[in-house]
């Protein structure tokens, strides 16, 4: 009996030996399997990852002669789109980097946050007025925090966005100005009526409703200057410091505020420079030194004023000796005139000696070059042409 019971105790222990030799092996094979997939998956996973990887780059175009899509924004109704239909212009590096000075300098002005279309937004310390940010379907505008009145007044608006649509203008207006009349319309609101007055992004110039070809188109990157004489009554313009022409005379006695708008959806325009000087001896006789001195870069230092002075002189005027009367070399040199309905003898005499016989626009024209011809502001052709 004894005998027996450990014949059986050992078969049960070799069967036990066996069936643990025969789980290990499985166990072995099945963590062989398993490695040979994982290393069949990571062979398929940098496979996949390296045709997406070239996939991507025959998307972005990395490859020379490469070009991106951009798709069009899908117009709803009538609503203005956001697209460029011809190129945009961009800022001369070589001219003064109105952005580089901006937080150097004291604004005389900026956006009004409480009179401005409910299209308008701001930004940038109240500088940047950004119109439709979602989609257009009207005109929107918006004014200066400041009433400009007496003195000499100069600002300057960059373009810092694609330039297109109905119209995107920079102008002058009252306080009577209506910004919300074209509101649900495309329009050119400023100079519509008697009590603004508007350059447009197309090159003409509009009050009272008419429109008249003043200046090259601008577009992004541009900056446009705005010269308000309050003492001689004349409003001139400029692109990128180089003068365009008087647009307006005769404008005395009144009290205007500056003023853009724009019917272009995401589109925005930015204040990067808003002076103001006295209407003093010193400034007209910086004006003086500009006009005689045309061609030089910096006048103050070439005429080797005193050390004060000099500071003095470019600390508060120095906007004044950064403006050129010569036109843009990069424009057509040809005169902007147009025909003015006017009389035969209008503007016929003789110009004086002291007067060029070609149309200019000085920071600060003497007054007799706008009395002595014409007697409505209108006629005064000057204001269609600039200095050559």
């Amino acid at each position: 009996m004894l005998a027996f019971c450990r014949a059986a105790m050992l078969r049960r222990s070799r069967s036990g030996k066996t069936r643990h030799v025969a789980w290990s092996e499985t166990r072995q094979d099945a963590d062989v399997m398993a490695a040979a997939d994982r290393e069949e998956w990571d062979s398929q996973s940098v496979t996949q990852i390296g045709e997406l990887d070239s996939d991507m780059d025959q998307l972005v175009g990395t490859g020379a002669g490469s070009e991106v899509v951009v798709l069009p924004f899908a117009a709803l109704g009538k609503r203005e789109s956001f697209s460029i239909c011809e190129p945009q212009e961009e800022l001369n590096p070589s001219l003064w980097a109105a952005d580089d000075k901006e937080e150097d300098q004291v604004f005389d002005w900026v956006w009004d946050e409480r009179c401005k279309s409910s299209g308008a937004s701001l930004s940038c310390n109240d500088r940047k007025v950004s119109f439709h940010s979602d989609y257009s379907c009207g005109t929107a505008a918006i004014r200066g925090n400041r009433e400009l009145s007496e003195g000499q007044h100069y600002w300057e608006v960059k373009m810092t966005s694609p330039v297109y649509g109905t119209d995107m203008m920079v102008g002058v207006g009252t306080s009577e100005v209506n910004l919300d009349k074209f509101k649900f319309s495309f329009g050119s609101l400023l100079g519509h009526d008697e009590d603004s007055w508007g350059l447009s992004y197309t090159g003409l110039f509009q009050h009272k409703g008419d429109k008249v070809k003043f200046s090259p188109r601008f577009g992004q990157g541009s900056v446009i200057g705005v010269h308000l004489d309050t003492w001689h009554g004349t409003l001139t313009f400029y692109k990128n410091r180089h003068c365009i022409g008087v647009a307006a005379t005769r404008l005395q006695s009144k009290k205007f505020y500056p003023m853009v708008c724009s019917t272009a959806a995401k589109s925005s325009m930015k204040v990067v420079c808003a002076c103001f000087a006295p209407t003093s001896l010193q400034y007209l006789c910086c004006a003086r030194l500009r006009q005689m001195l045309p061609s030089c870069p910096d006048v103050v230092d070439a005429l080797q004023l005193p050390p004060g002075l000099r500071t003095v002189l470019q600390s508060q005027l120095d906007w004044v000796f950064a403006l050129s009367s010569s036109p843009d070399p990069s424009e057509d040199d040809d005169c902007m005139q147009t025909s003015v309905p006017s009389s035969p003898s209008a503007c016929a005499e003789p110009a004086p000696q002291d007067r060029p016989a070609a149309c200019h626009c000085p920071p600060t024209p003497p007054s007799s070059d706008y009395d002595s011809c014409c007697s409505d502001p209108e006629d005064y052709q000057c204001k269609r042409c600039r200095w050559t």
